[in-house]
């Protein structure tokens, strides 16, 4: 097995004219987010939406809230982006005086859904038939004249962030966007970590039969990368397939796995250690089990010791079998810590 440095080509700098992230296995990170709300304001300012004699027409982008990133991680392409956008609009019937004005509120642009299934509000000011007229319109009509546009966001963020984040190899060509595996985060394929149900009836107040859970596990990876997985919310989007809330900080709370796992981080040595409270959706309410991360980089591999407190004896197994399935398991396919040479 070869130690790093000696032979593992991760880490050969010579294999990379650059010497820059050897073989794309790092993880980097490009800040998409201002280039992302230009694009989105030119596909959506001024977009022209016309059908049987109703005009209408998109005014104003009045609000981009959000951020877009593109990461890449052994070569292959994971985007995140989450955007709340506010749009005007008028439009006009076929006959009628007076333009009718309204808004466009798109609140979940992201990962979390297919853009056929993103949530849009068309809103009037005013009343009236004409006016109800021309909403329905951008109900019906304006709304996939929209989506179409957000689906070209999406399309030309991908093309323009898989430039230079795969790198070539000694020898090799520049890698051409048309040739990047390129994966989401997998939102639309979503992990829900099974729930744990007790045969046994709790009731508040009773005293919680509890028990410990030991685990170790090694991973071929750095001990701050690890640590990273664990911490960075775009990391832990990758691994969990899904929307994540967290503060990595101390008394920063975190939820996962659609809220079924919740909690707060408790201490936090970076590259070394990490202490939670951490409970399940199903358990009593307000049990917190205590995690404790031990890191621990060795020559070839870095070693995670995992000890959890305070776990209800009926559900020791189901969790067990949750931490080696939804985390363990799935950073080594996300990150390609489990590829041992």
């Amino acid at each position: 097995m070869a130690k790093w440095g000696e032979g593992d080509p991760r880490w050969i700098v010579e294999e990379r004219p650059d010497a820059t992230n050897v073989n794309n296995w790092h993880w980097t990170e490009k800040n998409a987010g201002p280039w992302s709300k230009d694009r989105l304001k030119e596909l959506l300012n001024n977009l022209k939406i016309a059908q049987n004699g109703i005009d209408c027409k998109i005014t104003e982008v009045e609000k981009i809230d959000g951020e877009a990133t593109a990461n890449n991680r052994k070569g292959k392409l994971i985007f995140f982006y989450e955007w709340d956008i506010k749009l005007k609009w008028e439009g006009l019937l076929a006959g009628a005086k007076d333009k009718v004005k309204g808004e466009v509120h798109i609140p979940n642009l992201s990962e979390e859904n297919d853009v056929s299934e993103v949530d849009m509000t068309v809103t009037i000011k005013g009343s009236g038939d004409e006016a109800q007229r021309v909403k329905a319109f951008m109900h019906n009509v304006g709304r996939d004249e929209i989506r179409k546009q957000l689906k070209e966001y999406i399309r030309s963020l991908k093309e323009e962030f898989s430039k230079g984040l795969i790198l070539p190899k000694k020898g090799e060509a520049p890698v051409k966007p048309d040739n990047v595996s390129t994966i989401t985060s997998g939102f639309n394929k979503k992990i829900n970590m099974e729930p744990v149900t007790s045969t046994q009836n709790t009731q508040i107040g009773c005293k919680l039969d509890t028990k410990t859970i030991e685990l170790s596990e090694s991973f071929q990876c750095r001990a701050q990368e690890f640590y990273d997985a664990m911490t960075r919310i775009e990391m832990v989007t990758a691994f969990t397939q899904g929307h994540v809330k967290m503060e990595a900080e101390k008394g920063g709370k975190f939820s996962l796995f659609g809220g079924n796992v919740s909690g707060e981080f408790r201490e936090l040595v970076p590259g070394k250690k990490i202490v939670q409270y951490w409970r399940y959706k199903q358990w009593p309410d307000q049990h917190f089990s205590e995690v404790t991360f031990n890191i621990e980089e060795k020559d070839d591999h870095t070693l995670v010791t995992l000890k959890q407190d305070l776990v209800p004896a009926a559900d020791v197994d189901q969790t067990r079998e949750n931490w080696k399935r939804y985390y363990f398991d799935s950073i080594k396919r996300a990150f390609g810590f489990g590829a041992f040479l």
